[in-house]
Parts: C-alpha cells; sequence; structure tokens
C-alpha cells in the first residue's frame, strides 16, 4: 500500500512539473504584442505601423517557434540555423521600412540593446566597484568587419 502511494504522488509530482515547463514558452501571439508594446513605448507607432510591425513579429515568432520545436524533437538541421537568424535580419529590415527616419534611429538603438544584452533587464543592474563600463559601438559596426589593423593583433 505505501509503495502504492508513494508511486502515485511520484507520478503526480512528474506529471506537474510537465505541465509546468509546457507552460513557460510564450506563444507567438504574446511574442508579437510584447514587441509592438515594447516598440511602441519607445517609438510612438501609430495604428498602421503597430499593425504591420505585429504581422511581421508575429510571422518571425511562429517560424521561429517551429524551428525550435524541430530542434527538441531531435530533427534539426544546419540550414535551421541560418534560417533562424535570417528571419530575425528579415524582420528587423522590414521593421525598418515601416518606420519613420527619426524612428528608425530609436529604433538602432533598441536593437544594439538587444543584442547587447541590455535592454530593461540591464537598467537595473548596479555596476559593481571597480568594474568599468562596456564600451559599445553602433549597429553598424555589427555589420561589417572590424578594421585591418585590430583584426592583425
Amino acid at each position: 500500500m505505501k509503495r502504492l502511494v508513494i508511486l502515485f504522488l511520484i507520478v503526480v509530482g512528474v506529471n506537474g512539473m510537465v505541465s509546468a515547463q509546457q507552460n513557460k514558452m510564450p506563444t507567438p501571439t504574446e511574442i508579437a504584442q510584447k514587441n509592438v508594446d515594447d516598440l511602441d513605448k519607445r517609438l510612438k507607432l501609430n495604428a498602421t505601423q503597430k499593425s504591420v510591425i505585429y504581422s511581421f513579429t508575429f510571422n518571425q515568432a511562429k517560424e521561429q517557434a517551429d524551428l525550435i520545436k524541430r530542434q527538441q524533437a531531435g530533427n534539426s538541421r544546419e540550414e535551421d540555423v541560418d534560417k533562424f537568424y535570417k528571419l530575425q535580419n528579415e524582420t528587423t529590415k522590414n521593421i525598418r521600412n515601416v518606420l519613420r527616419p527619426e524612428q528608425q534611429t530609436e529604433y538602432d538603438k533598441v536593437i544594439e540593446e538587444r543584442l547587447s544584452g541590455k535592454g530593461l533587464k540591464g537598467k537595473n543592474k548596479k555596476k559593481k566597484k571597480g568594474e568599468e563600463e562596456e564600451v559599445e559601438s553602433d549597429i553598424k559596426g555589427l555589420l561589417s568587419a572590424p578594421p585591418v589593423e585590430k583584426q592583425n593583433q
């Protein structure tokens, strides 16, 4: 009888952990809405821009979710990684085309913060004593190769 109760508790515990892990991954709809909301706060988007950007980010999130599921199932290919980053780059390019010039400048800053890992999480971190602040270049520096003299060092 004890074994039966213990086995039942183990099954319930494992089931609870599995369902908790499944709930952690946001849906493409949630991801797209969060992206639009974040960009709206920074860029002051109009209704048309919000709609178009939502469409771009939703499609990206949906495609990337499929790629992640394929990877978790063990059916991932090397081309999937390329496709993942290609989707990000295309979405960024498409969003930039929807924005006004002053919004594009601010959007570049948003992308730079995301790439450097700063974003909202980085604002709450305090610099430790003796720790130097990391110097960052603009987003254009990420797109081109470093100067030749720096490559040889």
